[in-house]
């Protein structure tokens, strides 16, 4: 065993691939944070909130003020020199910190794949991603050299077995009566896409809902290991391309589609990747004249050893470990995790539920005084969508309340809800126990025992 690790580990594989990976992921993260600036996103969501809500354990990362749009711009341009290779590990890491901080900052924002991002980010760090095509190996761009340098294979493995966690905890979080026997929630989602194009009509029919969430269930749960084998690799990059683009015409849901397919051709053997580049190389070549050639030369075709691979080697090992159990956390909470969304986060389950609610609180003093909250005077209405349906928020956001009015001079501050949430096209009923002063109560990661229970069963994964 010991030496079959030891072999594969020594493997080596053409760095096209990687190259690829890294300037895809590069101008694509560039483009995001271009496009977020754009839309007005970093003041409306980060600048204008008065109240942020906070990861647990992260209550100091805060919006900086007009400095936030100084995070952002140190975000985009980390971005631009990790397309280009240019000091890639410097690059890398300002990017993962910069980007890992903006997600931070406001918990409302939360969306699967902007964990993806600081996850991924977080494992380029450890690999030789500008060791081809970079300008810190300048003398890769010329358009006469056909020699590519070697990378360990585990490498490119790496980010291949984190897009094959990431399709297949999805496929498995699909595996409930909700998705599979009720088509919930693209059964409510899905005709209100009756204006689209040619297939505006389909979007009403059952049929369809029904479709669209078997279909899904199977491509997350078997498109990693259709993309792993050659034969079947091909079509299976073509069922991604249709997967989603289609979910980026029904679903507003950003860049999210793009990353995937643009990070599925790291299955795709050297030649195409080589090919890519030599795409590249030509567009480039204007630019051959201000290249700064290097003054010594290196061994490029076969380079040493990955720096401190004892050391990466186990730290990626926890890593992938942490990323195969965390998703199953949910087990050690009692109740349906829809309902309490207690390891819900960071778990792969993407686009599951469709909850609302409602959540009217109530302030009463010591001396018996109480007057009940107008959540707009405090919360942006994105933020009071987020607030009403979601535990670790009403509870944070009674606390908000809890320090305003202590703050204000009123004594013995209670903070009581009367909540109300429907979850998959189910009626709403009682979310919270309006008897419990959530004032008092620390938020922490036991279990959530003034959440009422749910009143149906949900059965699967």
């Amino acid at each position: 065993m010991k030496s079959t690790i030891h072999t594969y580990l020594n493997k080596t594989t053409s760095a096209a691939p990687l190259a690829v990976f890294r300037i895809g992921f590069g101008l694509m993260m560039l483009y995001s944070i271009i496009r977020f600036w754009a839309h007005g996103w970093i003041r409306t969501l980060y600048l204008e909130p008065q109240f942020q809500f906070k990861y647990y354990g992260f209550s100091w990362v805060q919006p900086l003020g007009d400095f936030t749009y100084v995070i952002f711009a140190i975000c985009g341009i980390a971005a631009f020199f990790i397309a280009l290779g240019f000091k890639y590990r410097i690059s890398m890491l300002v990017f993962f910190l910069s980007f890992t901080y903006i997600e931070l900052m406001d918990k409302t924002t939360y969306l699967n794949h902007y964990y993806f991002i600081s996850v991924l980010s977080f494992l380029l760090l450890f690999l030789p991603a500008a060791r081809y095509f970079s300008i810190d190996n300048l003398s890769r761009l010329k358009i006469d050299d056909k020699s590519t340098p070697q990378i360990p294979k585990w490498t490119i493995d790496s980010i291949k077995l984190l897009l094959g966690i990431v399709y297949f905890y999805a496929g498995l979080a699909k595996l409930n009566s909700d998705w599979l026997i009720k088509a919930m929630p693209l059964r409510i989602w899905l005709p209100s896409k009756y204006d689209i194009p040619l297939l505006g009509n389909l979007m009403e029919q059952e049929w369809i809902h029904y479709a669209f969430s078997w279909s899904g269930m199977l491509y997350d749960l078997f498109i990693p290991f259709l993309l792993l084998y050659k034969r079947t690799r091909l079509w299976a990059f073509v069922t991604v391309v249709i997967f989603h683009v289609m979910t980026r015409v029904l679903f507003p849901i950003g860049m999210f589609p793009f990353v995937m397919i643009v990070s599925a051709l790291v299955f795709f053997d050297a030649r195409l990747h080589e090919r890519i580049i030599n795409f590249l190389r030509r567009l480039l070549l204007p630019l051959r004249p201000f290249a700064i050639p290097l003054s010594r030369k290196r061994n490029l075709i076969n380079p040493p050893e990955l720096k401190h691979r004892n050391l990466v080697v186990p730290l990626l090992a926890i890593f992938f470990t942490i990323q195969l159990l965390l998703p199953w956390r949910y087990l050690v909470y009692p109740g349906e995790l829809f309902w309490t969304e207690e390891g819900y986060r960071f778990s792969w389950r993407v686009m599951l539920m469709e909850k609302m609610g409602s959540a009217q609180f109530k302030i009463v003093d010591g001396a018996g005084n109480s007057f009940y909250i107008n959540n707009t005077d405090f919360l942006t209405s994105f933020q009071e969508k987020q607030m009403s349906h979601q535990p670790d928020f009403i509870l944070q956001y009674a606390h908000f309340l809890g320090d305003h009015y202590t703050a204000q001079g009123y004594e013995n501050v209670q903070v009581y809800v009367d909540s109300y949430v429907a979850l998959n096209g189910r009626l709403s009923q009682p979310y919270v126990d309006k008897t419990v002063d959530l004032y008092t109560i620390k938020d922490s990661f036991q279990h959530r025992d003034w959440i009422l229970p749910f009143n149906d069963e949900i059965k699967g994964l």
